[in-house]
């Protein structure tokens, strides 16, 4: 009888028939900062997606949210929620464009460590405050998660991830534009592994958006009516059901919404493939120009789906609101902490005399949840609160 196990070398052999000779094979990654004997029956992609699943930081994007601050509503999607939605989006485009899903998943889930409590407008606010200290931007917070402030390992710091997955996690530019804007990099080419997550993050979150935003009724149909991608979904909808509940219609058409830009998307990947004759992993080195993408039609057709989420969503003046409140409370935090950094817990004042006090103090608030951000507000600003 034949060993029933799958190895590691199996997977690795598999990878070599299967994949498409333009997909990251596990055998050939750069490996790991610190050198570790690899997993019997995992491949080294594989292992880094478990490392991310079991990190701290993973488990607080159940607490971080995105557009609707986290007491709003239980059905809102929060980090984590938007996380799973794009790692499931990133799997099925690298799967039919045969690339390497267990690399494209470890991305996915590690896309948003570096996000900070109350969504971008936590990020700018720390980002206005860090603007003389080294700045911030949730990228590359992310890899300093990944390469420092997780601790889980006796022999190093961080996770010690792979050279690929840590450069998916810088994955909002090219070397080009990373170059050009001054952030640090990670040599290597820019893999379509990493190309197809920083794609599915973006339809992951118009169409959760989207959702959210008529759930809400912040959105409404009215609003969406010059939009020529709803109404082209909402015709194949009501092709294809009777008149039935409002939100399994609604459910529907965000399917069909997604399906439509993910079948152009492959479609479209597959031509640019042929045209420019990727043979193999070094035909994208010194590429600035990005394979995976969407066709000029698809492109045409999202603009204004994207414009309306824009005026009609993220301008509204609720979430004008929510994120000017949420600023608030992140700046009063970080200069209440600053005036006085005795207040922070030990482990984050430790790191002032390696760090500095203004990295130590946006280390600590970036980690927070939505939830404990709060609480903290109110142990400081509210009198009879309790410290």
């Amino acid at each position: 009888m034949n060993n029933p196990i799958l190895t590691r070398e199996t997977i690795e052999n598999r990878e070599a028939e299967w994949l498409a000779p333009y997909a990251m094979k596990s055998k050939d990654s750069m490996g790991r900062v610190y050198p570790e004997k690899e997993h019997s029956y995992r491949s080294i992609y594989q292992r880094d997606k478990d490392r991310i699943i079991y990190s701290t930081a993973f488990r607080r994007l159940e607490y971080k949210t995105q557009v609707f601050v986290n007491h709003e509503g239980d059905y809102y999607r929060t980090r984590l929620t938007h996380t799973l939605e794009v790692a499931q989006i990133a799997r099925t485009i690298a799967r039919a464009l045969r690339l390497n899903e267990d690399l494209v998943e470890a991305i996915a889930l590690a896309h948003d460590l570096g996000h900070t409590p109350f969504g971008h407008a936590g990020e700018d606010t720390l980002a206005e405050i860090m603007g003389d200290h080294g700045g911030f931007d949730h990228n590359t917070h992310g890899l300093r998660v990944v390469d420092e402030l997780e601790r889980r390992y006796p022999d190093f710091p961080g996770l010690n991830l792979t050279a690929e997955v840590r450069r998916g996690i810088l994955r909002h530019a090219s070397p080009f534009d990373l170059k050009r804007m001054g952030k640090a990099d990670i040599p290597g080419p820019w893999l379509l592994e990493i190309q197809v997550v920083d794609i599915a993050d973006e339809i992951a979150y118009d169409n959760h958006d989207l959702d959210d935003g008529l759930q809400s009724g912040l959105l409404s149909d009215e609003d969406l009516k010059g939009v020529p991608i709803w109404a082209e979904v909402k015709n194949t909808v009501k092709g294809e059901r009777k008149p039935g509940d409002e939100k399994i219609r609604r459910s529907q058409m965000i399917r069909a919404l997604i399906n439509l830009q993910v079948s152009d998307l492959v479609e479209n990947t597959l031509r640019r493939i042929d045209e420019g004759r990727l043979s193999g992993i070094d035909s994208l080195s010194g590429s600035s120009g990005k394979t995976v993408c969407f066709s000029a039609s698809m492109d045409s057709k999202r603009a204004p789906l994207r414009k309306t989420l824009m005026d009609r969503l993220y301008r509204h003046y609720r979430v004008v609101r929510m994120s000017d409140k949420a600023g608030r409370f992140i700046k009063s935090l970080f200069m209440v902490y600053l005036e006085n950094p005795e207040q922070l817990p030990p482990r984050a004042k430790e790191k002032i005399s390696e760090k500095g006090t203004h990295r130590a103090i946006c280390d600590y608030i970036a980690g927070m949840t939505d939830r404990y951000a709060l609480d903290q507000y109110k142990k400081f600003f509210e009198p009879y609160e309790r410290v």
